[in-house]
């Protein structure tokens, strides 16, 4: 399945779109807010593994409904040198899949789901990872680049 397009600003207000990651794997992961526990470690574990994923021909995006502002401080905060791309229309992140019900001390309330896409270098959907855990994730996402001529 073709990759929905899409051309949103990163943390540096720069405009970033599909067809600028064509001819690389792209690891567009959506995350519910900066600067949270578990954003973070997600965000800081795609940073740890950048050259193996650099190495693989990848490149990383986040994406959340988060301001460019907002961004802009978590990538400072965290060191993070990938583009953080900033969906307020939350348009993106709907076309994606990645929003949906979310439950949280016994509330339930609509939300961005922690998921990742996996677009090929075509622009085609390789690999959806749904139920993400921020922890294992980016070791996760680069084994399955990594695993040669049967990669997802």
């Amino acid at each position: 399945m073709k990759a929905p397009s899409f051309s949103l600003p990163d943390q540096t207000g720069t405009i970033r779109s599909l067809e600028e990651f064509r001819g690389s794997w792209l690891v567009l992961y959506f995350y519910p807010k900066d600067d949270t526990p578990g954003c973070t470690k997600e965000a800081c574990s795609f940073r740890d593994q950048a050259t193996p994923f650099r190495q693989a021909g990848a490149v990383i995006a986040g994406v959340s409904k988060d301001t460019v502002a907002s961004h802009r401080k978590f990538a400072g905060k965290h060191a993070l040198t990938f583009p953080l791309l900033s969906d307020e229309s939350k348009e993106m992140i709907k076309a994606y899949g990645a929003w949906g019900e979310k439950k949280f001390m016994g509330r339930t309330f609509e939300g961005v789901l922690r998921k990742t896409v996996l677009i090929g270098k075509d622009g085609t959907i390789v690999k959806t990872y749904d139920k993400v855990n921020p922890f294992t994730h980016a070791a996760e996402v680069l084994k399955d680049i990594t695993a040669g001529d049967n990669a997802p």
